[in-house]
C-alpha cells in the first residue's frame, strides 16, 4: 500500500451522524449517509461558514464508511507538499476539508485535479468542503474548478438559537452526559456562541465533572468557568 495512505490523522470520537443536530440539513445528511454506506454517486461539495459542522459531517461519513475512507483537513497540510494526496484514490471515499486553504497554489491544484481524475477512473467518491462554492474559492486552474463545480452542492443551514441548545444537549447525551436545559442556556449566555467553541467547552466540562464527580449544574459550570 502507498505510504501516503498512512496519514497521521484520527477522527474525532464524537464526529458521528448521531451527534449532529441537523434541522434544515436532512437532505445533506441523508446523501452523505448513502455515500458512506456504499451508494453510488459523484460525491458532494459542502459549503458553510466557520463552525457550522462541515468537518463534523465529513468525519462522520468517514467513520461510517470505515477503512475504505479517508479524511484530510487541508488546512493542516497546506504548508507541506501536495504529494500528501498521492494514493488517496485507492480509497472508495475521500473527504477533503478546507479546500480554500490550497486554492491558488499550482502544485496543490494540479494534485487535486489528478486526484479527481483518479477517483473518476476508479469509481471513487469525493466529498469536499469549503466556506464557499468552487467558483468562490480562488482556484486558478479552470479544469479543477469545473470538475469540482459538477459535484452535487449543499449549503449547511446554520443553527438557530433554540437549535444550539438542542445541539449541545444531543452532543452531551452522545457523551453519556446529562446537560439540563437551564445549564445549556447559561452556557450560551456566558461563553462564545459558535458551536465549535461550545463543543470544546462541553468537552472540558465533561472532564471536570468526571474528576469532581459532579453533575453539570449551573453552580458547577459557573465554578469551572471562573477558574
Amino acid at each position: 500500500m502507498n505510504a501516503q495512505l498512512a496519514l497521521p490523522l484520527r477522527l474525532s470520537d464524537h464526529a458521528a451522524f448521531a451527534s449532529f443536530h441537523s434541522p434544515g440539513n436532512d437532505t445533506l445528511v441523508a446523501w452523505l449517509k448513502q455515500l458512506a454506506d456504499g451508494g453510488a454517486g459523484p460525491g458532494a461539495w459542502v459549503r458553510g461558514g466557520g463552525a457550522t459542522g462541515k468537518s463534523h459531517l465529513l468525519q462522520a461519513a468517514c467513520a461510517r464508511a470505515g477503512a475504505d475512507a479517508v479524511y484530510l483537513p487541508l488546512q493542516e497540510f497546506a504548508a507541506g507538499p501536495a504529494s500528501i494526496l498521492d494514493g488517496l484514490a485507492r480509497r472508495r471515499l475521500v473527504c477533503l476539508d478546507d479546500l480554500g486553504a490550497v486554492a491558488g497554489r499550482e502544485a496543490w491544484e494540479l494534485a487535486l485535479f489528478e486526484l479527481c481524475n483518479q477517483l473518476a477512473d476508479a469509481a471513487g467518491i469525493l466529498v469536499a468542503a469549503a466556506t464557499g462554492a468552487p467558483r468562490d474559492c480562488g482556484f486558478t486552474l479552470p479544469d479543477l474548478e469545473s470538475r469540482l463545480s459538477k459535484l452535487p452542492a449543499f449549503r449547511i443551514v446554520p443553527l438557530a438559537e433554540a437549535d444550539r441548545i438542542q445541539a449541545l444537549k444531543l452532543r452531551a447525551r452522545h457523551r453519556g452526559l446529562d446537560l439540563p436545559t437551564d445549564t445549556a442556556e447559561y452556557l450560551l449566555r456566558r461563553t462564545r456562541r459558535d458551536m465549535a467553541s461550545l463543543y470544546a467547552l462541553l468537552d472540558h466540562l465533561d472532564r471536570q465533572s468526571l474528576e469532581a464527580q459532579r453533575r453539570l449544574t449551573i453552580p458547577f459550570v459557573r465554578d469551572v468557568l471562573s477558574r
